[in-house]
């Protein structure tokens, strides 16, 4: 074991090596998990460890997969992050593989939304703890059968212990999330993280691409009244469909000219695009796509009086999420319940950029191909496709297709009803809830058993899929329900002899309801079927009603259908039809990349202002508040000699702002030395680490004010581009100036309040509050311009500030 390590360690290159790392770690699988080598290991092994993409089929062991790579980068002692998409998978995944890394003489551990864990052989959980742990995990689910977590092996450890662990298993939320509390963080030993060295993502396309439109933000409510969204919410449903025009293709709504006259009317005012009516166009906008774009059990739900969103790719409900903007709120005041207070940001970042982070990352996914190009555009990753152990064995139909969804439904349950009486078991996926309820009602009334799996019905999840290939089984489920836990034709745990019959039936039918808008979606329903060389199929019922046809390629469709005049309830397989649908996939799929695309442009330019900071942020953080102070002031005040400013010129400024008295200054000969000299003498009695709290509290002030107005700006570039001017463009420079600004308040915020601060430090007796400062800046300037940042640090403008009207009170 040590020979190994010294040589491990002994070249620089690992790469030669790979091939016999995963030769060596399978032979301790084999004693440490009933699994067999696959003859493609070695291949695996090197597109995880070279920082690429593998693409396997489903079934073919991701999970084991990644231990060779895994192991290999975390003998650098700078730890590896496996990423999940979900806390079962990480609790999963860190109790299976525990045993296979503690065996090769690693440490392994996992994070949740709310605790850590490391894994140890020997630990017993308390009966109380266990039955709790039991309880959260059926929620998402359920542990029974070989998908059971032990959780007896989890020991609960700190979050920064965590991190310390060679092997550490989580979701890119809690990552994400860790990140941006480490640069939220007022003392230095509440950092946890270490790094970002190494990661392997797990299910890659679900993670970088699905969840890439929406980044991660801390937040905190803000003091904005809710009463105008219920307005809003009112004068929505006041308006009808010829007051506004809906692009579905772009998710967009905008208000004509009828429309406009309404909600003036409404509202009693002469202009609502008026400047000091600014806000109110954004109540009305988000308001209106409340209304029209956006429907309950489809892309929400009601659950406890509350919004709750569904992933539409998972069709799972994810509680704590929000839409932004105030577009949840507008849902929440369409929808009647308690409209609960809108947020401002404090940190944010994009899962792209996050990912950027690491030196190198690879990703694992059984869909892979349809996204390479953006795969390696994005985030210059190639992706490589792994053979399979054993033929695949499942049959793909051509899609049929309908006029109407209720003649495609029908169809639906006919072939079930088929099925189910011949003993095959049929996994049958919806895109929405709404539809999955609807399956569901027709095969009641069909009087054929099934089981209903969406996210109103999630409690038995694992159980409901892992049971979903046993005879005459019929599960309703969404597109991606039981991710992760594997289907055995014959149930699981198998029995030989229904496995037998299973396969002999041609194994597993899978049925989808509608195309999703990403291929990768429809390859996932389909993998469900045929893993491992089993026998299975899959066929795909659409109509022209459906919302990838109706909006994205219907019209050539249905001129097809008409002029062959095809009679009612008649569907059609064609390879023209096919066509047609993978058209209208790759347009959605462009589309859903252009808008990843825009978010990551802008994005980039924040990124930089993000590093800069965090990288002043951590210098404040990990040095002495002293230093910090006496560089910021030296800063200043070479700025001001540089500018040739006369001596009796810098006298008035330090007097003006009571940094030096008349008299005191006389007897001055160097004013730099004497301020940095006076900033040594007032810090000890201070306290070291008050001073700290306060300049980072500044700083992130600061920095919450920026983002703010970083968001109204991206606002009013896009309205540019009608006078030919690039709102990219416009964003880089105008942000830039925006950041320089936020860097020269901060200076200024030091040079001119420092003095004051101190003093009031070292005579309370209580720490400041680790939270934003809120303290008032003094200002310095005279008078302040309307675009001029507000003189109480907010790092807002000072017309949106201080300076700012109430608004007009409909």
């Amino acid at each position: 074991m040590f020979d190994f390590l010294k040589t491990i360690f002994g070249k620089y290159d690992f790469d030669p090596i790979v091939a016999e790392v995963a030769e060596w770690e399978g032979d301790v699988k084999q004693l440490s998990v009933d699994a067999l080598r696959e003859r493609s290991s070695a291949l695996r092994t090197r597109v995880l460890h070279q920082g690429k993409i593998a693409e396997m089929r489903t079934g073919e062991g991701k999970t084991l997969m990644a231990t060779a790579p895994v192991y290999l980068n975390a003998l650098t002692g700078k730890g590896v992050h496996v990423v999940t998409v979900n806390d079962y998978l990480a609790r999963r995944d860190a109790v299976w593989m525990g045993q296979i890394y503690q065996a090769l003489g690693m440490t392994v551990g996992c994070l949740t939304h709310d605790a850590a864990f490391v894994y140890d052989p020997s630990f017993v959980a308390p009966k109380e703890d266990l039955a709790e742990a039991a309880a959260e995990a059926d929620e998402t689910r359920d542990t029974l059968g070989s998908f059971k977590v032990v959780q007896e092996f989890l020991r609960p450890i700190s979050r920064k212990e965590a991190y310390q662990l060679d092997i550490l298993y989580g979701t890119n939320h809690e990552f994400g999330f860790d990140y941006l509390r480490d640069n939220l963080a007022y003392r230095a030993e509440d950092q946890v993280q270490r790094g970002h060295h190494y990661a392997i993502i797990d299910e890659v396309d679900s993670i970088l691409i699905d969840e890439a439109r929406t980044p991660l933000i801390i937040a905190a409510p803000d003091t904005e009244s809710s009463e105008y969204y219920k307005i809003f919410a009112r004068i929505a449903t006041m308006l009808s469909k010829e007051d506004y025009e809906i692009d579905e293709k772009a998710r967009s709504v905008s208000i004509n000219d009828s429309g406009i006259s309404k909600v003036e009317n409404a509202l009693s005012i002469k202009n609502i695009y008026n400047p000091e009516n600014f806000q109110l166009v954004h109540y009305l906008e988000e308001s209106l796509k409340a209304q029209t774009l956006f429907h309950k059990d489809k892309q929400y739900v009601i659950k406890g009086g509350e919004v709750i969103i569904v992933d539409e790719f998972t069709g799972r409900m994810m509680p704590g999420r929000r839409y932004s903007g105030g577009l949840h709120q507008a849902i929440e005041a369409k929808e009647g319940v308690q409209i609960q207070q809108e947020s401002k940001t404090y940190a944010q970042i994009t899962l792209q950029n996050y990912f950027r982070l690491y030196e190198r990352i690879g990703g694992m996914t059984g869909t892979a191909q349809t996204s390479a190009e953006e795969f390696h555009k994005v985030y210059d990753l190639e992706v490589v496709s792994i053979p399979t152990n054993k033929p695949p064995m499942r049959k793909d139909m051509s899609d049929v297709i309908f006029k109407t969804k209720v003649e495609k439904y029908h169809a639906v349950v006919a072939d079930i009803k088929q099925r189910y009486a011949e003993g095959q078991p049929v996994l049958v996926g919806t895109a929405s809830i709404e539809n999955n309820e609807l399956v569901s009602h027709l095969l009641a009334q069909a009087h054929v058993p099934h089981q209903l799996l969406n996210a109103k019905n999630h409690e038995r999840e694992g159980e409901i899929i892992a049971q979903a290939g046993r005879l005459k089984a019929v599960t309703v489920a969404t597109n991606m329900a039981g991710r992760g836990v594997d289907i055995i034709l014959g149930g699981n745990p198998p029995t030989v002899e229904e496995g037998e019959q299973v396969r002999a039936l041609g194994g597993l039918h899978v049925i989808g309801t509608e195309r999703h808008e990403a291929r990768r979606i429809d390859n996932q329903l389909q993998g469900r079927s045929g893993r491992q060389g089993d026998p299975g199929s899959s066929h795909f019922y659409l109509s022209l009603e459906d919302d990838l046809l109706r909006i994205f390629g219907g019209d050539r469709v249905k001129g097809f259908m008409e002029t062959l005049k095809f009679p009612e309830g008649e569907p059609i397989e064609s390879k023209i039809i096919s066509r047609v649908v993978n058209e209208a996939q790759k347009k959605v799929e462009g589309l859903n990349f252009d808008a990843r695309k825009h978010l990551l442009e802008y994005d980039d330019v924040l990124n930089k202002q993000r590093s800069l900071l965090y990288r002043q942020r951590q210098e404040v953080l990990g040095g002495t508040a002293k230093q910090a102070a006496i560089d910021t002031v030296s800063k200043v005040y070479d700025l001001l000699a540089a500018q040739a400013i006369e001596r009796p010129a810098l006298e008035e400024i330090l007097t003006n702002a009571e940094i030096v008295t008349t008299d005191e200054i006389k007897d001055i000969d160097n004013l730099k030395e004497y301020l940095n000299a006076k900033i040594e003498r007032l810090i000890e009695p201070a306290g070291e680490m008050d001073v700290r709290m306060r300049l980072l509290s500044i700083i992130d002030r600061l920095w919450m004010g920026h983002l703010e107005n970083l968001e109204d700006l991206r606002e009013s570039v896009r309205m540019r581009a009608y006078a030919q001017h690039d709102p990219l463009v416009e964003y880089r420079r105008e942000s830039y100036h925006l950041f320089q600004d936020l860097i020269r308040n901060y200076d200024d915020w030091i040079f001119y309040n420092i003095w004051k601060i101190l003093p009031q430090l070292a005579t309370t007796t209580e720490s400041p509050v680790i939270a934003l400062d809120t303290s008032v800046v003094e200002d310095m300037s005279g008078k302040i311009g309307r675009n001029d940042l507000c003189y109480c640090g907010s790092g807002k403008k000072f017309k949106k500030c201080h300076g700012g009207k109430e608004l007009h009170t409909a």
